[in-house]
């Protein structure tokens, strides 16, 4: 399957680099490189991750990588990475367009 990153999810991944890289850039380099792995991953396994519970719907599910949902969309043929988050947060609507 084709993955599509949406703008608001790169811009999600920049900022977790550039906030951890203010302490540990190798770190920030890391991370980022764990949450391209899991989404990758998801080419060949798309339904493994679970529902978001704020929305409970089949299509739109969540993997998680350290402490940051990484929340996606099956489509035919393809899956878009919708954004990233803290686990800690709650997904607000805008965040599925």
């Amino acid at each position: 399957m084709k993955i599509i990153w949406s703008p608001l999810s790169f811009d999600r991944l920049e900022s977790i680099y550039d906030f951890v890289s203010t302490e540990d850039q190798i770190a920030a380099k890391n991370l980022t490189n764990r949450i391209f792995k899991r989404v990758e991953s998801l080419s060949n396994y798309p339904e493994r991750g679970r529902k978001v519970p704020e929305i409970n719907r089949a299509e739109i599910r969540e993997v998680f990588e350290s402490e940051y949902r990484i929340i996606y969309k099956i489509e035919p043929k393809k899956i878009i990475i919708l954004t990233i988050r803290s686990f800690k947060q709650l997904l607000p609507k805008t965040d599925l367009k």
